[in-house]
Protein backbone atom coordinates (compact mmCIF):
# COMPACT_ATOMS: atom_id res chain seq x y z
CA UNK A 1 0.00 0.00 0.00
CA UNK A 2 1.57 3.35 -0.82
CA UNK A 3 0.56 5.98 1.61
CA UNK A 4 1.08 9.61 1.04
CA UNK A 5 0.25 12.93 3.13
CA UNK A 6 -1.06 16.27 1.60
CA UNK A 7 -1.30 19.45 2.67
CA UNK A 8 -3.15 22.30 1.27
CA UNK A 9 -4.11 25.82 3.33
CA UNK A 10 -7.10 28.31 3.51
CA UNK A 11 -6.85 31.72 4.63
CA UNK A 12 -10.47 33.88 6.33
CA UNK A 13 -11.73 37.08 4.78
CA UNK A 14 -10.01 39.36 7.18
CA UNK A 15 -6.26 37.88 6.28
CA UNK A 16 -4.66 40.63 4.71
CA UNK A 17 -3.90 39.54 0.93
CA UNK A 18 -7.69 38.58 1.28
CA UNK A 19 -8.68 41.76 2.14
CA UNK A 20 -7.28 43.45 -0.61
CA UNK A 21 -8.79 40.83 -3.53
CA UNK A 22 -12.05 41.55 -1.59
CA UNK A 23 -11.48 45.10 -2.78
CA UNK A 24 -10.39 44.52 -6.51
CA UNK A 25 -13.35 42.35 -7.05
CA UNK A 26 -15.47 44.57 -5.51
CA UNK A 27 -14.53 47.45 -7.86
CA UNK A 28 -14.70 45.02 -10.85
CA UNK A 29 -18.16 44.38 -10.12
CA UNK A 30 -19.03 47.73 -9.45
CA UNK A 31 -17.99 48.53 -13.15
CA UNK A 32 -19.03 45.91 -14.86
CA UNK A 33 -22.67 45.86 -13.23
CA UNK A 34 -22.86 49.13 -15.02
CA UNK A 35 -20.22 48.60 -18.17
CA UNK A 36 -20.01 45.31 -19.05
CA UNK A 37 -17.36 46.09 -21.77
CA UNK A 38 -14.75 47.82 -19.28
CA UNK A 39 -11.40 46.89 -19.00
CA UNK A 40 -10.40 46.37 -15.49
CA UNK A 41 -7.37 45.80 -13.94
CA UNK A 42 -6.99 46.69 -10.48
CA UNK A 43 -4.90 45.87 -7.61
CA UNK A 44 -4.80 46.74 -3.49
CA UNK A 45 -2.51 47.15 -1.00
CA UNK A 46 -3.20 47.39 2.99
CA UNK A 47 -1.26 47.76 5.51
CA UNK A 48 -1.86 49.69 9.37
CA UNK A 49 -4.36 52.09 8.64
CA UNK A 50 -3.52 52.19 4.82
CA UNK A 51 -5.07 51.59 1.43
CA UNK A 52 -3.85 51.62 -1.71
CA UNK A 53 -5.55 51.27 -5.45
CA UNK A 54 -3.76 50.87 -8.35
CA UNK A 55 -4.10 49.68 -11.62
CA UNK A 56 -5.90 50.34 -15.17
CA UNK A 57 -9.37 51.28 -16.37
CA UNK A 58 -11.40 51.71 -19.72
CA UNK A 59 -14.60 52.13 -18.26
CA UNK A 60 -16.87 55.04 -18.46
CA UNK A 61 -18.43 54.48 -14.85
CA UNK A 62 -17.76 57.42 -12.28
CA UNK A 63 -16.28 55.11 -10.06
CA UNK A 64 -16.19 55.90 -6.14
CA UNK A 65 -13.33 53.23 -5.50
CA UNK A 66 -12.74 54.80 -1.70
CA UNK A 67 -16.20 54.25 -0.74
CA UNK A 68 -16.12 50.69 -2.03
CA UNK A 69 -12.96 49.97 -0.21
CA UNK A 70 -14.45 51.31 2.74
CA UNK A 71 -17.65 48.92 2.41
CA UNK A 72 -15.88 45.83 1.77
CA UNK A 73 -13.33 46.53 5.01
CA UNK A 74 -16.06 47.15 7.42
CA UNK A 75 -18.37 44.01 6.28
CA UNK A 76 -15.30 41.57 6.48
CA UNK A 77 -15.29 43.06 10.10
CA UNK A 78 -12.78 45.72 10.56
CA UNK A 79 -14.55 48.34 12.62
CA UNK A 80 -12.56 49.41 15.57
CA UNK A 81 -9.70 51.69 15.64
CA UNK A 82 -8.39 49.97 18.48
CA UNK A 83 -7.13 47.38 16.04
CA UNK A 84 -5.04 49.22 14.04
CA UNK A 85 -6.98 48.82 11.44
CA UNK A 86 -11.04 49.80 10.43
CA UNK A 87 -13.07 51.05 7.40
CA UNK A 88 -13.35 54.22 8.65
CA UNK A 89 -10.01 56.18 9.77
CA UNK A 90 -7.64 54.15 7.32
CA UNK A 91 -6.03 56.06 4.71
CA UNK A 92 -7.06 55.86 1.12
CA UNK A 93 -4.71 56.58 -1.67
CA UNK A 94 -6.53 55.94 -5.38
CA UNK A 95 -3.73 55.74 -8.08
CA UNK A 96 -6.09 54.30 -10.70
CA UNK A 97 -5.61 55.24 -14.02
CA UNK A 98 -6.72 54.72 -18.01
CA UNK A 99 -5.53 51.55 -19.57
CA UNK A 100 -2.60 51.82 -22.34
CA UNK A 101 -4.29 52.11 -25.53
CA UNK A 102 -1.37 49.59 -27.22
CA UNK A 103 -2.92 47.48 -25.36
CA UNK A 104 -7.03 47.97 -25.81
CA UNK A 105 -6.09 47.57 -29.45
CA UNK A 106 -4.86 44.24 -29.50
CA UNK A 107 -7.17 43.23 -27.40
CA UNK A 108 -9.94 44.56 -28.95
CA UNK A 109 -9.37 44.24 -32.63
CA UNK A 110 -7.20 41.22 -32.39
CA UNK A 111 -5.44 39.33 -35.23
CA UNK A 112 -8.25 38.29 -36.30
CA UNK A 113 -10.79 41.15 -36.06
CA UNK A 114 -12.22 39.24 -33.05
CA UNK A 115 -11.66 39.13 -29.23
CA UNK A 116 -8.00 38.76 -28.46
CA UNK A 117 -6.63 36.96 -25.18
CA UNK A 118 -5.90 39.87 -22.95
CA UNK A 119 -2.30 38.90 -22.13
CA UNK A 120 -0.05 35.92 -23.10
CA UNK A 121 0.17 33.17 -19.98
CA UNK A 122 -0.42 29.69 -19.56
CA UNK A 123 -3.75 29.01 -17.37
CA UNK A 124 -4.59 25.25 -15.63
CA UNK A 125 -7.92 23.74 -14.83
CA UNK A 126 -7.81 20.69 -12.32
CA UNK A 127 -10.70 18.01 -11.58
CA UNK A 128 -10.74 14.76 -8.98
CA UNK A 129 -13.11 13.14 -8.11
CA UNK A 130 -12.72 12.47 -4.07
CA UNK A 131 -15.11 15.02 -3.34
CA UNK A 132 -18.95 15.99 -4.50
CA UNK A 133 -17.58 19.48 -5.99
CA UNK A 134 -14.38 16.98 -7.78
CA UNK A 135 -12.20 19.23 -6.03
CA UNK A 136 -9.02 18.04 -3.67
CA UNK A 137 -9.85 17.18 -0.35
CA UNK A 138 -7.58 18.98 1.49
CA UNK A 139 -8.28 22.36 0.12
CA UNK A 140 -11.80 21.81 0.39
CA UNK A 141 -11.74 21.28 3.81
CA UNK A 142 -9.47 24.01 4.48
CA UNK A 143 -12.06 26.59 3.00
CA UNK A 144 -14.53 24.41 5.19
CA UNK A 145 -12.94 24.68 8.58
CA UNK A 146 -12.63 28.92 8.05
CA UNK A 147 -16.37 29.31 6.27
CA UNK A 148 -17.29 27.83 9.91
CA UNK A 149 -15.17 30.19 11.64
CA UNK A 150 -16.13 33.06 9.87
CA UNK A 151 -19.89 32.08 10.77
CA UNK A 152 -19.51 31.46 14.41
CA UNK A 153 -17.54 35.12 14.63
CA UNK A 154 -20.57 36.92 12.59
CA UNK A 155 -23.24 35.07 14.53
CA UNK A 156 -21.40 36.43 18.14
CA UNK A 157 -21.78 32.62 18.90
CA UNK A 158 -17.54 32.95 19.98
CA UNK A 159 -17.41 36.64 20.65
CA UNK A 160 -13.69 36.65 21.04
CA UNK A 161 -12.88 35.69 17.20
CA UNK A 162 -11.50 38.85 14.88
CA UNK A 163 -11.58 38.32 11.07
CA UNK A 164 -7.95 36.91 10.51
CA UNK A 165 -7.60 33.61 10.37
CA UNK A 166 -5.54 30.75 8.66
CA UNK A 167 -6.45 26.54 8.24
CA UNK A 168 -4.51 23.85 6.48
CA UNK A 169 -5.11 20.23 6.50
CA UNK A 170 -3.12 17.13 5.56
CA UNK A 171 -5.19 14.33 4.19
CA UNK A 172 -3.74 10.32 4.08
CA UNK A 173 -4.03 9.01 1.02
CA UNK A 174 -3.91 5.19 0.34
CA UNK A 175 -3.19 4.44 -3.29
CA UNK A 176 -4.55 7.54 -4.16
CA UNK A 177 -7.39 7.60 -2.33
CA UNK A 178 -8.55 9.75 0.78
CA UNK A 179 -8.92 7.63 4.03
CA UNK A 180 -8.05 10.01 7.25
CA UNK A 181 -6.66 13.46 8.65
CA UNK A 182 -3.30 13.39 9.59
CA UNK A 183 -3.32 16.86 10.89
CA UNK A 184 -5.26 19.97 11.25
CA UNK A 185 -4.16 23.43 11.71
CA UNK A 186 -6.37 26.52 12.92
CA UNK A 187 -4.96 29.83 14.09
CA UNK A 188 -7.14 32.91 14.23
CA UNK A 189 -6.97 36.38 15.82
CA UNK A 190 -8.95 37.12 18.97
CA UNK A 191 -9.38 39.58 21.82
CA UNK A 192 -7.33 40.08 24.42
CA UNK A 193 -9.58 39.05 26.99
CA UNK A 194 -9.92 35.08 25.88
CA UNK A 195 -7.27 32.67 27.12
CA UNK A 196 -5.88 30.55 24.85
CA UNK A 197 -7.26 26.80 26.61
CA UNK A 198 -10.78 28.48 25.93
CA UNK A 199 -9.90 29.70 22.22
CA UNK A 200 -8.26 25.94 21.79
CA UNK A 201 -11.24 24.12 23.20
CA UNK A 202 -13.66 26.52 21.74
CA UNK A 203 -11.93 25.95 17.99
CA UNK A 204 -11.95 21.95 18.32
CA UNK A 205 -15.15 21.28 19.35
CA UNK A 206 -17.27 23.96 17.81
CA UNK A 207 -15.24 24.30 14.49
CA UNK A 208 -12.97 21.48 13.75
CA UNK A 209 -15.36 18.35 14.62
CA UNK A 210 -18.42 19.46 12.92
CA UNK A 211 -16.75 20.48 9.80
CA UNK A 212 -14.08 17.06 9.59
CA UNK A 213 -16.39 14.96 11.06
CA UNK A 214 -15.51 12.27 13.53
CA UNK A 215 -15.18 9.58 10.37
CA UNK A 216 -12.38 11.29 9.26
CA UNK A 217 -10.88 11.85 12.68
CA UNK A 218 -8.67 9.34 14.89
CA UNK A 219 -6.93 8.83 17.96
CA UNK A 220 -3.54 9.70 15.76
CA UNK A 221 -4.85 12.77 14.27
CA UNK A 222 -2.64 15.84 15.78
CA UNK A 223 -4.59 19.12 16.06
CA UNK A 224 -2.60 22.42 16.10
CA UNK A 225 -4.96 25.13 17.07
CA UNK A 226 -3.13 28.90 17.61
CA UNK A 227 0.29 27.09 17.66
CA UNK A 228 2.22 30.33 18.19
CA UNK A 229 0.18 31.07 21.35
CA UNK A 230 -1.10 34.73 21.24
CA UNK A 231 -2.63 36.42 18.25
CA UNK A 232 -4.35 39.19 19.02
CA UNK A 233 -2.38 42.09 16.65
CA UNK A 234 -3.42 40.70 13.12
CA UNK A 235 -5.22 41.80 9.82
CA UNK A 236 -3.14 44.70 8.05
CA UNK A 237 -1.44 45.83 11.28
CA UNK A 238 0.11 42.78 11.56
CA UNK A 239 1.29 42.31 8.08
CA UNK A 240 1.09 44.00 4.43
CA UNK A 241 -1.86 42.48 2.18
CA UNK A 242 -1.50 42.34 -1.86
CA UNK A 243 -3.84 41.13 -4.58
CA UNK A 244 -3.66 38.30 -5.95
CA UNK A 245 -0.65 36.90 -3.28
CA UNK A 246 -2.93 33.60 -2.36
CA UNK A 247 -2.99 32.21 -5.70
CA UNK A 248 -2.83 28.56 -4.25
CA UNK A 249 -5.54 29.23 -2.16
CA UNK A 250 -7.87 30.68 -4.64
CA UNK A 251 -7.44 27.36 -6.64
CA UNK A 252 -6.95 23.57 -5.91
CA UNK A 253 -4.53 23.88 -3.16
CA UNK A 254 -1.30 22.73 -4.55
CA UNK A 255 -3.14 19.77 -6.22
CA UNK A 256 -3.66 20.96 -9.53
CA UNK A 257 -0.45 23.40 -11.22
CA UNK A 258 -0.80 26.89 -11.37
CA UNK A 259 0.09 29.41 -14.26
CA UNK A 260 1.04 31.93 -12.08
CA UNK A 261 -1.71 34.45 -12.70
CA UNK A 262 -4.01 35.62 -10.26
CA UNK A 263 -7.72 36.52 -10.68
CA UNK A 264 -8.83 38.83 -8.57
CA UNK A 265 -9.63 42.56 -9.92
CA UNK A 266 -9.44 41.54 -13.96
CA UNK A 267 -12.08 41.36 -16.40
CA UNK A 268 -12.82 38.16 -18.60
CA UNK A 269 -11.10 39.61 -21.31
CA UNK A 270 -8.05 38.45 -19.24
CA UNK A 271 -7.46 35.05 -19.63
CA UNK A 272 -5.67 34.54 -16.88
CA UNK A 273 -9.05 34.86 -15.03
CA UNK A 274 -11.20 33.55 -18.10
CA UNK A 275 -8.94 30.76 -19.78
CA UNK A 276 -8.59 29.30 -15.39
CA UNK A 277 -12.04 29.33 -15.28
CA UNK A 278 -12.42 27.72 -18.72
CA UNK A 279 -9.65 24.83 -18.07
CA UNK A 280 -11.44 24.15 -14.88
CA UNK A 281 -15.06 24.03 -16.66
CA UNK A 282 -13.43 21.09 -18.91
CA UNK A 283 -11.59 19.18 -16.32
CA UNK A 284 -14.87 18.85 -13.67
CA UNK A 285 -16.95 17.83 -17.14
CA UNK A 286 -14.33 15.27 -17.85
CA UNK A 287 -14.28 13.90 -14.71
CA UNK A 288 -18.00 14.18 -13.78
CA UNK A 289 -19.40 12.31 -17.56
CA UNK A 290 -16.93 9.80 -15.99
CA UNK A 291 -14.13 9.79 -18.41
CA UNK A 292 -11.53 10.42 -15.98
CA UNK A 293 -11.37 9.93 -12.65
CA UNK A 294 -8.76 13.15 -12.25
CA UNK A 295 -7.95 15.46 -15.03
CA UNK A 296 -5.99 18.21 -15.32
CA UNK A 297 -6.40 21.12 -18.40
CA UNK A 298 -3.88 23.57 -19.70
CA UNK A 299 -4.47 26.20 -21.43
CA UNK A 300 -2.08 28.76 -23.37
CA UNK A 301 -2.27 32.18 -25.08
CA UNK A 302 -0.26 35.27 -26.99
CA UNK A 303 -1.97 38.60 -26.45
CA UNK A 304 -4.13 39.42 -28.94
CA UNK A 305 -4.74 36.04 -30.82
CA UNK A 306 -7.98 34.74 -30.13
CA UNK A 307 -7.12 30.59 -30.70
CA UNK A 308 -5.64 28.88 -27.83
CA UNK A 309 -1.93 28.08 -28.94
CA UNK A 310 -1.67 25.00 -27.34
CA UNK A 311 -4.32 22.88 -25.46
CA UNK A 312 -3.24 20.43 -23.02
CA UNK A 313 -4.64 17.38 -21.41
CA UNK A 314 -3.63 15.00 -18.60
CA UNK A 315 -6.14 12.34 -17.08
CA UNK A 316 -2.93 10.71 -15.04
CA UNK A 317 -3.48 7.47 -16.20
CA UNK A 318 -6.85 7.05 -15.24
CA UNK A 319 -8.79 7.90 -18.43
CA UNK A 320 -11.56 5.69 -19.75
CA UNK A 321 -10.86 6.54 -23.48
CA UNK A 322 -7.81 7.09 -25.85
CA UNK A 323 -6.45 10.37 -25.18
CA UNK A 324 -6.73 11.33 -28.48
CA UNK A 325 -9.97 11.26 -29.04
CA UNK A 326 -10.81 13.01 -25.59
CA UNK A 327 -8.88 16.07 -27.07
CA UNK A 328 -10.83 16.51 -30.20
CA UNK A 329 -13.60 15.55 -28.13
CA UNK A 330 -12.75 18.48 -25.91
CA UNK A 331 -12.04 21.20 -28.83
CA UNK A 332 -15.50 20.47 -30.42
CA UNK A 333 -17.76 20.67 -27.43
CA UNK A 334 -16.18 23.31 -24.83
CA UNK A 335 -15.15 27.25 -26.38
CA UNK A 336 -11.66 28.37 -25.41
CA UNK A 337 -11.44 31.88 -27.56
CA UNK A 338 -11.50 34.26 -25.03
CA UNK A 339 -15.04 35.62 -26.62
CA UNK A 340 -16.61 32.34 -26.53
CA UNK A 341 -15.65 31.72 -23.17
CA UNK A 342 -17.24 34.83 -21.64
CA UNK A 343 -20.44 34.22 -23.82
CA UNK A 344 -20.75 30.87 -23.04
CA UNK A 345 -20.08 31.20 -19.04
CA UNK A 346 -21.74 34.33 -18.62
CA UNK A 347 -18.54 36.50 -16.95
CA UNK A 348 -19.58 39.86 -18.27
CA UNK A 349 -22.82 38.84 -15.95
CA UNK A 350 -21.19 37.11 -12.96
CA UNK A 351 -20.42 38.91 -9.43
CA UNK A 352 -17.20 38.52 -8.60
CA UNK A 353 -16.68 39.34 -4.97
CA UNK A 354 -18.40 35.89 -3.66
CA UNK A 355 -14.87 34.39 -5.74
CA UNK A 356 -12.60 36.14 -3.78
CA UNK A 357 -12.99 34.27 -0.47
CA UNK A 358 -12.30 30.35 -0.06
CA UNK A 359 -11.81 30.15 -3.43
CA UNK A 360 -12.74 30.59 -7.45
CA UNK A 361 -13.72 27.19 -7.47
CA UNK A 362 -15.85 24.19 -6.03
CA UNK A 363 -18.72 26.71 -5.28
CA UNK A 364 -21.98 25.00 -7.33
CA UNK A 365 -23.56 28.47 -8.13
CA UNK A 366 -20.74 29.55 -9.97
CA UNK A 367 -21.29 29.05 -14.50
CA UNK A 368 -17.59 27.45 -14.75
CA UNK A 369 -18.25 24.78 -12.13
CA UNK A 370 -21.49 23.49 -14.27
CA UNK A 371 -21.76 20.13 -15.65
CA UNK A 372 -23.84 20.31 -18.21
CA UNK A 373 -22.05 19.37 -21.35
CA UNK A 374 -21.21 15.62 -19.81
CA UNK A 375 -23.85 14.48 -22.58
CA UNK A 376 -22.08 16.27 -25.47
CA UNK A 377 -18.81 14.92 -24.65
CA UNK A 378 -19.68 11.51 -24.69
CA UNK A 379 -21.22 12.11 -28.00
CA UNK A 380 -18.47 13.46 -29.44
CA UNK A 381 -16.27 10.45 -28.85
Amino acid sequence: MLRQLFTSESVSEGHPDKICDQISDAILDAILGRDPQARVACEALVTTGQVVIAGELRTKVDLDADKIARDVIRNIGYNDPRTGFDADSCKLLNCLHVQSSDIAQGVDEGKDKELGAGDQGLMFGFAVNETPALMPMPIMLSHQLLQKLSRLRNSGQLSYLRPDAKSQVTVEYNNGVPTRIDAVVLSTQHTEDVDLETLRHDIKQAVIMPTIGEHMLDKDTKFFINPAGRFVIGGPKGDCGLTGRKIIVDTYGGMGRHGGGCFSGKDPSKVDRSGSYAARYIAKNIVAAGLADKCEVQLSYAIGVAEPVSIFIDTFGSDRVHPGKLAAAVRQVFPTKPADIIRTLKLLHTKYLPTATYGHFGKAALPWEQVDKKAALLNAL
